[in-house]
């Protein structure tokens, strides 16, 4: 992986999934060089000045853009829209939970992101999902030129991205392609379910897939609710996988990062095992699960793992992994393959370091390990087609 902060794997992190997600070098140089000295003090110091660096290139775009609208230029307002709230996203996912900037540079970045998905006239719009008492926001990603209802794919997020994380991906334009609709949803733990509306994350992940499905078959009728995919990427590799095995109206899962025994994972975490995605890592986790404390933490967590649930999936099961991914062991993809003993078509795709795509959730390659995901679950919808013919 491109180690822009030699010292820090976490700072460096976000500079690649912006270079991969339509960043601009020069953009991300301008960005990252005022806080190259800061980076090597740890994950934790000198976030907010991480975050204070980022802005200012990103002020710099909105001003650009609003110059651009000013002459009636739509479509470069946009794109310099989009890039502004890709790099508030990124740097707003590595402060504290403690911040009291956060929740505004959250709502920064989904504005600045509506605005691009309003001048590139971009075919995605926010839905609500109602869910226990509550919605769950997400964005529906349609296909536009399609003759009648289409598969869906449900996609989830992990431990600290979110919904615009998953637009900026570009994975839902790739499905889009191939005839595929994509909702992305916050589910609770993360994202604006977490920020602004205090959801927070479970285990048994099948009852937010319950309410998401219930809400496709009623409110969204551009989607064929017979054919629903549910991929999940990072943290998603344990919720995606878990929902499957017990939400029979799923037809196919993809495990994005094979997060089969998050609980042990945590237990190694501290032991200092593997690298961290997140600075101010245990205050994020306890936020994310609404834990009071450390063994609280422990203690919601503890039936977080994939051992004795994956056998139960019967349906097409994907699981891609990094052979060099620092956060989470190959070694849990091969047991998570492994265990899924009654899916019809089960498949481990490991990435190398030659073809790329070896860290975590293939994010050094994203676009790449993206690619692989959208054809396999193409191929794997029209297969379901022909079954049923």
């Amino acid at each position: 992986m491109y180690m822009y902060f030699p010292t820090n794997y976490v700072w460096s992190m976000s500079v690649v999934a912006c270079l991969n997600n339509g960043g601009l070098i020069d953009d991300i140089d301008k960005a990252c060089r005022p806080v190259l000295e800061a980076s090597q003090h740890g994950d934790d110091a000198g976030t907010e000045e991480l975050y204070e660096a980022w802005q200012a290139v990103a002020d710099r775009l909105v001003e650009s853009a609003e110059a651009d609208l000013s002459r009636g230029w739509t479509r470069g307002a946009g794109e310099k829209f989009y890039r502004a709230s890709l790099y508030t996203s990124q740097a707003e996912r590595l402060q504290s939970p403690k911040w009291e900037g956060r929740n505004d540079a959250y709502r920064k970045s989904m504005d600045l992101l509506q605005k691009h998905i309003q001048y590139s006239e971009a075919p995605i719009r926010r839905v609500e999902i109602p869910y226990e008492g509550a919605q769950l926001p997400a964005y529906f990603r349609s296909v536009p030129a399609a003759d009648g209802p289409v598969p869906l794919v449900v996609l989830w997020n992990g431990l600290d991205s979110t919904k615009e994380m998953m637009v900026y991906s570009g994975f839902a334009e790739l499905l889009a392609e191939r005839g595929i609709a994509t909702l992305m949803v916050d589910c609770p733990g993360s994202g604006e379910a977490l920020r602004l509306r205090g959801l927070h994350a479970r285990y048994d992940t099948e009852v937010w897939a319950n309410a998401i499905i219930d809400w496709v078959e009623t409110d969204l009728p551009e989607a064929d609710a017979s054919r629903i995919g549910l991929v999940g990427w990072s943290l998603g590799g344990y919720y995606a996988p878990r929902a499957a095995a017990f939400e029979q109206r799923v037809r196919l899962v993809v495990a994005w990062g094979a997060n089969y025994n998050w609980a042990e994972v945590q237990r190694k975490r501290q032991q200092r095992e593997g690298e961290n995605p997140v600075p101010h890592y245990w205050d994020h986790v306890q936020w994310v699960f609404g834990a009071s404390d450390l063994d609280d933490f422990f203690e919601r967590t503890r039936g977080m793992t994939l051992d004795g649930v994956v056998d139960r999936i019967s349906v097409p099961f994907l699981v891609t992994h990094g052979i060099g991914d620092r956060q989470i062991s190959v070694d849990y993809a091969h047991a998570q393959y492994e265990a899924a003993v009654n899916s019809p078509k089960r498949e481990l795709r490991i990435f190398t370091q030659e073809e790329g795509g070896a860290e975590h959730i293939g994010l050094d390659n994203m676009p790449y390990v993206a690619q692989y995901t959208a054809d396999w679950i193409a191929e794997t919808f029209a297969g379901l087609s022909e079954a049923t013919r």
